[in-house]
């Protein structure tokens, strides 16, 4: 791991020059700030361009502004200016420090103090700031040494964090699943399982999504135990329980030997039971998108064939069942599947010699059922043929 930030690429085009001459970066008005420092350390292309200063809200609009540069008060109450120039899109945020927190909001007031800034973030190795034009990285809380022992670890006192935002519970564990190594620190597990029960008064779009961010990592199995086992989501997600990370580990080995790319909403079904009515409720308690909704309940039936599966509700929800149940054939599947055509219509059973109606549709239903359970031959006539028989 480097002590000195990498020059990041977006420096050397037209908008990241207009952006930090603008910002006074060459002056040390501007940093970088939080994820783009400690992935930019660590050798890996940062996301998002996020940006610390201590101009005020307005002055940081003014200054935008005159340079030509989009200034979009995406936040500006928080402090927060998006910046948009020839494709370079950048947060800035004026320094802060917190005057009220209530564990689900804070109430901040604007400072041109680095430290005070960095003393209101969560973790160390997201409280580095970085001079982008000379790399040198400003560290008042020993992020550095944190990143090199791939540790999360809270700033000051873990209880106090937790207090402030609830949500830097969850936090905690996503990003002990991306950066760190070994057991995660007992300090902050341990104000983690003390504070556990606050979860419930997150939204749960604030519970999804951090849930989700975990399970889409490489490998999010030794986490999640640790999460069950000491019982963190229980006050949100009572029906994950210790023995379901059995399951998760099965599905993330079959993911890596199929070659295919791990899903939050498919490992989630790998941590609760094969009950659609559970399944639903859950998709509803954490709010997830009607497709989403739909793909988590449907992991519920696994009695048909991947065929079948792929033909009813389509390819990605078959995949999901495929993993789920470990079907030995699904790559295979996967690389030769193609949605069969049914070819009969209503036309056909009417030229038959039955009238227009309900009773088409019904024949039409049940050719189609047998069709699918015969498995898909060309010609679906013999099918019609005897039914009409």
């Amino acid at each position: 791991m480097s002590e000195r930030l990498p020059r990041p690429a977006w420096l050397d085009t037209p908008g990241g020059a207009r952006l930090v001459a603008a910002l006074d970066v060459a002056g040390g008005a501007t940093k970088l700030v939080g994820g783009a420092v400690r992935d930019g350390l660590l050798g890996r292309v940062a996301s998002d361009i996020d940006l610390a200063t201590r101009f005020a809200p307005a002055d940081t609009v003014a200054r935008l502004t005159a340079a030509g540069i989009k200034a979009v008060p995406t936040g500006i109450a928080h402090g927060t200016v998006t910046a948009v120039a020839d494709g370079i899109v950048a947060e800035v945020t004026t320094l802060r420090r917190d005057v009220a927190t209530d564990g689900r909001h804070a109430t901040v007031a604007f400072t041109d103090d680095w430290r005070a800034d960095a003393a209101r973030r969560d973790f160390t190795i997201n409280a580095l700031y970085a001079d982008p034009l000379t790399g040198v990285v400003d560290d008042f809380f020993g992020g550095l040494a944190d990143l090199a022992a791939h540790r999360v670890r809270f700033i000051g006192v873990p209880l106090e964090r937790i207090a402030e935002d609830h949500l830097r519970i969850l936090r905690f564990f996503r990003f002990h699943a991306r950066f760190g190594v070994g057991p995660p620190d007992p300090a902050g597990l341990a104000a983690c399982v003390a504070r556990a029960g606050d979860l419930v008064t997150l939204s749960r779009e604030r519970v999804r999504d951090e849930l989700f961010k975990l399970l889409a990592v490489a490998d999010p199995v030794p986490t999640v135990k640790a999460m069950t086992v000491n019982g963190i989501l229980t006050s949100v997600l009572p029906e994950i329980t210790a023995s379901a990370v059995t399951s998760l580990y099965r599905l993330c080995v079959t993911e890596v030997a199929t070659g295919i790319a791990g899903d939050p909403c498919r490992r989630l079904a790998a941590l609760l039971p094969r009950d659609a009515a559970i399944l639903d409720a859950v998709a509803f308690r954490l709010r997830l998108s009607n497709a989403d909704r739909k793909r988590l309940v449907l992991t519920a039936d696994t009695a048909c064939s991947l065929a079948e599966m792929a033909y009813r509700d389509g390819l990605e929800s078959a995949v999901d069942r495929g993993l789920l149940c470990q079907h030995n054939d699904l790559s295979q599947f996967i690389t030769i599947w193609r949605k069969p055509v049914f070819a009969l219509s209503g036309r056909d059973i009417i030229a038959r010699g039955i009238a227009a109606g309900p009773e088409v549709s019904r024949i039409l239903s049940q050719v189609q059922r047998e069709w699918i359970a015969a498995g898909f031959p060309s010609d679906a006539t013999p099918i019609l043929d005897q039914i009409l028989s």
